[in-house]
């Protein structure tokens, strides 16, 4: 057990960093790197939800998660105030994301059909990243964006898919990667 919550921890401050470190990208480089910074940050974001749906299913998956994105906010904002707008547009389109994630993941788990914790990290993946390509740049730069929107949510995709891989591939047999 203590082996589980060491990973819990790790895999908790991972995701408030990959965002961070996303929000402060964004800021400094604006759309144009949105898709990059979205295949190797937001992709592991996505898929490290996941893992933690898992692991917290039951108890307190949703106050945890919203501590995690609100933190992930704060300190970005903290680190660069001029990051701000990118933060908050952040913190709303991943609570939005997460919300869909969520849907998608659950109704996966449920159905016999998509039994593999790949199928469904993938399968809610995808759910939230088109929820997030879409809200966030036109939050985060007040326009929407058709190409960025889809540049982002194709590398999104693969992003978490290459992500899903890596944490599957180190968690061994298990079903999932963290229980």
């Amino acid at each position: 057990m203590p082996r589980l919550r060491a990973r819990i921890v790790l895999a908790c401050a991972v995701y408030v960093a990959a965002l961070v470190a996303a929000n402060l990208l964004v800021a400094r480089f604006g759309p144009a790197a949105t898709p990059v910074i979205g295949f190797f940050l937001i992709g592991l974001d996505l898929t490290l939800r996941d893992t933690l749906h898992d692991a917290w299913a039951g108890r307190g998956l949703w106050p945890r998660m919203l501590v995690l994105i609100g933190s992930a906010g704060a300190l970005s904002w903290a680190l660069d105030p001029a990051s701000g707008r990118i933060a908050l547009a952040s913190l709303i389109a991943f609570v939005a994301a997460a919300l869909a994630d969520a849907l998608v993941y659950q109704a996966l788990r449920r159905s016999s059909r998509f039994g593999s914790w790949l199928m469904r990290a993938n399968g809610s993946n995808a759910a939230g990243a088109a929820v997030d390509s879409l809200l966030f740049p036109l939050l985060a730069f007040g326009a929407l964006m058709p190409s960025i929107s889809a540049a982002q949510f194709g590398a999104k995709l693969a992003g978490g898919f290459l992500w899903s891989l890596l944490l599957r591939a180190r968690a061994g047999a298990q079903q999932q990667p963290l229980r």
